[in-house]
């Protein structure tokens, strides 16, 4: 994709339309005959649409970005791309531009566009032709194009795609311009969705209900890939489905009112079809209509999310830890398909704040996030209330807002990505509104430095309200106490690292501090000495007493054997252990098998992160459908564990981005060996241990880039490394 300068000053020039006529459900295809009468140097092509986009020039498909333009905050900001297309003119360019509703379903613009319900779509371009003399012409959108019926007669994100290969495409209808404020549009600012991997069919299945069922052998964000049977007028369904129930039939209720249908209808000749403007989240597909002679090869899941860069690898010995490992990477890549979304399958896939806060340092370990999270970020600021509350979903689609944990995302996901790539600018990006969230929560204070006002989610599906709860036992103003500190905190280091006055803040947090020391530590209150509860405080450095703290918590662990945490307490759970001196009882926790564990699902065929930590029981039954995704990357945290405290690569605050690398390894011989590897502009960093067999020795290997230094912390011994690869062996007798 090309950058431009002068793309939105091109585009600006252009009108926004669609078509006059009313085509229901149908799908557009935009068209322009634009003739080049002479040598063409240079073509680009600046485009953008209120929709899902797809453009071909004289037959060729423009660029390989998916789901374009992209999904941001469309009442403020509409991202525009440009495309070199020389190499696909011809003297007669005919210019094709299909264009799906997409997310455009979601936007709730009624009010700023009174001339585009939100379900209605609208496509703006400029072709810019440069000749070989020198010379030059640039096409816009105007009423002079037209447009005809695509045989892609319904398309929706969640219900799935119908394709009639008989509808007649050929028709010439006009177009309209529409009133959309081109002050909207921006440049490219995220990575772009691809088609990514392809995976073929491993199995085929006929279900005790009689369906025939395809089986990918792993949970994938994307569509399926297929030859289509040559029998005129027939029409082939495919169905989307996680799991298989405990009979081994097709699931679907936990989609709730998704439908995920693929419906073709063949016109006798051969086709390899796929969705053009839709995508499932999906392991499973059923299919009807179909002979029995069904070929595995005739179909292929293809993988599809946003085109970051994988940075972070991580291996171990043990085989299940290991496949935790690949189902959380499975996870981000179903999830980061341009927004951070909860879950890729059922009528949600939304930006979730706290979800992605959860999961930021997770994230921008495994895959570089610099481009991804600052487009995200742009948006949750964009969308941020006037009395800087931050909405649950970003974009924002809905009303709710304020929840600690989640709105939390405005200081935290910029923090992380600081930490993991040292530049400032993000910080400098997200200030005002990292500022306005911290000012917006302290008039929801009863008290100074008390969050007791607003609605919250609390700890998310935690178990200590029970395994079918979704609010967790923990106080919600206490979290709601402990994140304001959180926030705080992050606020006043990074306004100082942008020479910002944050005084004010400076003098607020001990405030927040006592607020929280007064009103949750000691108190008695069971709802204050939760799981969860003792995270915050001892991760924050929220209480006055942490060997109390971290006692309580450590017998609870001991007395029930289990962790009892939810989406707040999960991540930061296993980090808390290890940094006071219990890695024993985290890797106790790790190691378990049994539910509640993170290996449980893993146990039960898992290849992606639960939502919950009993999505399926041990009788192979599920949780309530109402809240039971399948593939939830919240939980995979986790991994941030394995590469920080397991194999021990870990940023530094004073110089991040991995300028100074903290090595905290913690050997297991349960694992017996283990190894990260983490990707930056400076070179590869590794980590490794693994046990020799001889005793308690243990041998190490550490490597460091240029331009790094790295200090290891080991058995209560400090060592200090230069840049290149080192090796030791220490007697270690690990957990």
């Amino acid at each position: 994709m090309e950058k431009t300068a002068n793309a939105l000053a091109l585009l600006r020039q252009a009108s926004f339309i669609r078509q006059a006529d009313d085509f229901g459900d149908v799908v557009p295809v935009f068209k322009k005959t634009v003739w080049a009468d002479k040598p063409v140097s240079r073509a680009i092509l600046h485009v953008t649409a209120l929709g899902f986009y797809e453009a071909y020039l004289n037959g060729g498909r423009v660029g390989r970005f998916i789901f374009a333009p992209g999904w941001t905050s469309y009442r403020t900001r509409l991202q525009a791309q440009s495309y070199d297309v020389t190499d696909l003119t011809e003297s007669c360019n005919v210019l094709e531009i299909a264009v799906g509703r997409g997310r455009r379903f979601h936007a709730r613009t009624d009010e700023e566009l009174p001339d585009l319900p939100s379900r209605d779509i609208a496509l703006i371009a400029a072709l810019e032709i440069t000749y070989e003399d020198g010379t030059g012409e640039t096409v816009f959108t105007d009423e002079s194009w037209t447009c005809s019926k695509s045989n892609v007669l319904y398309s929706d994100i969640y219900n799935g795609e119908t394709v009639d290969y008989n509808a007649p495409t050929d028709g010439d209808f006009p177009v309209r311009t529409v009133d959309v404020p081109k002050d909207i549009l921006i440049l490219t600012e995220g990575e772009e969705s691809r088609e990514m991997a392809r995976l073929p069919a491993v199995e085929r299945i006929t279900t005790p209900k009689g369906e025939t069922v395809l089986d990918f052998g792993q949970e994938v964000t994307g569509y399926v890939e297929w030859k289509v049977p040559e029998k005129q007028g027939a029409e082939f369904v495919l169905y989307h489905a996680e799991m298989l129930d405990k009979d081994g039939n097709f699931y679907t209720e936990n989609l709730r009112s998704a439908k995920c249908e693929i419906h073709v209808i063949s016109d006798g000749r051969p086709h390899l079809y796929k969705p053009r403007f839709t995508f499932q989240g999906f392991r499973y597909i059923k299919l009807v209509g179909f002979d029995a002679d069904i070929n595995l090869e005739d179909f292929n899941a293809v993988v599809v999310f946003s085109d970051m860069k994988r940075t972070g690898f991580f291996a171990c010995g043990d085989e299940l830890v290991q496949q935790l490992y690949e189902n959380v990477v499975w996870g981000q890549r179903g999830n980061f398909l341009d927004v951070p979304t909860d879950c890729p399958q059922r009528d949600e896939r939304l930006g979730w704040t706290g979800d992605a806060q959860v999961f930021a340092r997770t994230a921008s370990f495994t895959y570089d996030t610099r481009r991804f999270f600052r487009k995200w970020l742009h948006d949750l600021a964009a969308d941020q209330r006037e009395n800087g509350a931050v909405p649950h979903v970003v974009p924002r689609v809905w009303d709710g807002q304020g929840s600690a944990a989640w709105g939390d995302a405005c200081t935290i996901v910029p923090w992380q990505v600081y930490l993991a790539y040292g530049d400032t600018s993000v910080l400098r990006e997200q200030f005002n509104s990292m500022k306005r969230w911290v000012d917006f929560i302290g008039t929801e204070c009863s008290e100074p430095g008390l969050w007791d006002g607003g609605s919250h989610f609390g700890d998310w599906l935690s178990l200590d309200a029970g395994d079918e709860a979704t609010a967790g036992f923990t106080d919600d103003d206490l979290i709601a106490t402990a994140m304001y500190a959180n926030s705080v905190d992050i606020t006043i280091k990074a306004g100082k690292l942008l020479g910002e006055d944050v005084s004010a803040y400076e003098a607020l947090y001990p405030v927040i501090v006592n607020a929280y020391r007064t009103h949750f530590l000691n108190d008695g209150k069971p709802e204050h000495e939760t799981q969860t509860a003792q995270v915050l405080a001892l991760t924050f450095g929220l209480t006055d007493n942490p060997a109390r703290e971290m006692k309580k918590l450590c017998d609870d662990i001991e007395a029930c054997g289990h962790l009892k945490t939810g989406f707040v307490g999960a991540g930061y759970l296993l980090h808390v252990l290890s940094d006071n001196g219990r890695t024993d009882l985290a890797y106790r926790l790790l190691l378990r098998r049994e539910f509640p564990s993170w290996l449980y699902p893993v146990t039960m065929g898992a290849t992606t992160t639960w939502e919950r930590w009993d999505g399926m029981k041990p009788d192979r039954s599920f949780a309530t459908p109402a809240m039971n995704s399948f593939n939830h990357y919240a939980y995979g945290a986790v991994a941030d564990w394995l590469y920080g405290d397991v194999a021990g690569i870990n940023p530094d605050e004073q110089e991040p981005g991995y300028r100074h690398i903290v090595l905290r390894p913690h050997p297991s011989k349960a694992l017996g060996y283990a190894k990260a590897r983490l990707l930056t502009e400076r070179g590869e960093i590794v980590s490794s241990w693994e046990y020799t067999g001889e005793g308690d020795n243990c041998e190490f290997s550490f490597t460091v880039p240029d331009g790094s230094h790295a200090t290891l912390y080991l058995d209560g011994e400090t060592y200090e490394f230069e840049s290149g690869t080192h090796h030791a062996t220490f007697e270690f007798a690990g957990f």
